[in-house]
């Protein structure tokens, strides 16, 4: 078990949302129901009020060297925008969206490279969606290898078959 000390001591170094002070302690300290990120819930000696912050780990920077060849800031966000839209009006929960992004994301941080190509990134993405949602890792496939007619895209259902 942690020392109560060592949260006063996380806890000094944060201000409350409300009045600023510093003088605050941790109340509450559980995992998140994805047991990913800390919940801690605080309180401020100064104004009496009460706060919730959560605590996670912070990856190293990564880097996705698109087609064209420029660089730009990995970003989960438009990693899942490409995966709901391939899998409109399909019946994929948002749990099931976010699982296949953690497992991507898992797998990139896994490479310990800083760098990472877009290509990667889709093809790890179509083999976590080909098993939940075969329609949606069609319609994925279908943009991230560029189909340029009907002959491809009834090629790429048949090896589904």
């Amino acid at each position: 078990m942690v020392d109560s000390r060592f949260f006063h001591l996380l806890a000094s170094t944060m201000r409350c949302p409300f009045c600023s002070s510093l003088d605050i302690r941790v109340i509450d300290s559980r995992p998140s129901r994805d047991e990913k990120s800390i919940r801690r819930r605080r309180h401020c000696n100064e104004c009496d009020r009460r706060f919730t912050t959560r605590e996670a780990v912070e990856r190293l920077g990564l880097q996705v060297k698109k087609r064209d060849g420029n660089l730009e800031e990995y970003d989960r966000n438009k990693l899942i925008k490409g995966i709901r839209l391939a899998s409109i009006k399909r019946p994929m929960t948002m749990m099931q969206l976010d699982t296949i992004t953690d497992q991507v994301e898992a797998k990139l941080h896994s490479h310990a490279t800083k760098e990472v190509d877009s290509q990667t990134i889709g093809i790890l993405v179509m083999e976590e969606l080909k098993p939940v949602d075969e329609v949606a890792y069609i319609r994925y496939a279908s943009v991230y290898r560029r189909f340029e007619d009907a002959g491809e895209f009834t090629k790429e259902v048949r090896k589904l078959s």
